[in-house]
């Protein structure tokens, strides 16, 4: 299984509040390392980031469908695996690529586990690619980071959770979107990340970077961070490329 995490796919756009397709994200070669392990005629499965939200996932569907095309990327089926057909998981075997969406850490977390996706992923070979959401349920140990309003001072929020161990590293996708974030009452990256990473080690990418891992290694492409211990720094440049 060959692996690539992202902060952001691209694939769609948003115009006066409607999403509509557009080709995947280029920066970094992103789209370049898509198209190098892309089958012809590949079937595709998209798992929902937002399993309950089907207008959401009907437009997911609908623009990367399309978005496909526009980024010379053939397909002959793609289908959206959310709450109304958790059947369709059974299909996995028979699908070149899988992507997991974009959307709430523990919503999807809870939707993977009753689908059976990291199970179903012991035995199943293809191109697995994943955005925010997805690309943080991919670690052994999920850093779900406080989101929502009420998560950053809920007592009972689990902010590190079993996910589908793909990879040892724990993703913080939009890094440069998020600094200046609010989250009841707290900064989100200085008071809530940075508390967060003692004796953890975050991985922050901008959008635009990512992470391929193939045959046993881990390659960083793109401006990214490593925050440990409360404290922050640089470990990657656009256009430069470092192995993890």
């Amino acid at each position: 299984m060959k692996v690539i995490l992202t902060s952001a796919l691209g694939g769609q756009v948003k115009v006066n509040g409607r999403r509509l397709p557009d080709r995947l994200m280029e920066t970094n070669g992103l789209l370049e390392h898509i198209q190098a392990s892309w089958k012809s005629g590949s079937k595709v499965m998209i798992i929902s980031g937002s399993p309950d939200d089907y207008d959401k996932n009907d437009s997911v569907l609908y623009c990367l469908g399309r978005a496909f095309f526009l980024s010379d990327l053939s397909a002959s089926e793609t289908v959206m695996c959310d709450e109304r057909n958790k059947a369709i998981i059974k299909r996995l075997p028979e699908m070149d690529v899988l992507i997991l969406a974009g959307g709430h850490v523990p919503t999807q977390n809870r939707f993977m586990k009753e689908i059976g996706l990291k199970e179903r992923l012991q035995t199943w070979d293809g191109l697995l690619i994943a955005w925010s959401a997805g690309s943080m349920n991919c670690a052994e140990t999920v850093y779900a980071g406080p989101e929502l309003p009420g998560e950053a001072i809920d007592p009972n929020y689990q902010r590190w959770i079993s996910g589908l161990g793909i990879t040892k590293i724990n993703i913080f996708p939009h890094f440069e979107a998020l600094q200046n974030e609010m989250l009841d009452g707290m900064r989100l990256i200085e008071d809530i990340t940075y508390s967060d990473s003692m004796g953890h080690e975050i991985i922050a990418l901008n959008n635009g970077s990512f992470i391929v891992e193939d045959n046993g290694t881990e390659m960083l492409y793109g401006e990214a961070y490593s925050i440990k211990d409360g404290e922050q720094r640089q470990i990657c440049s656009d256009g430069e490329s470092v192995e993890l």
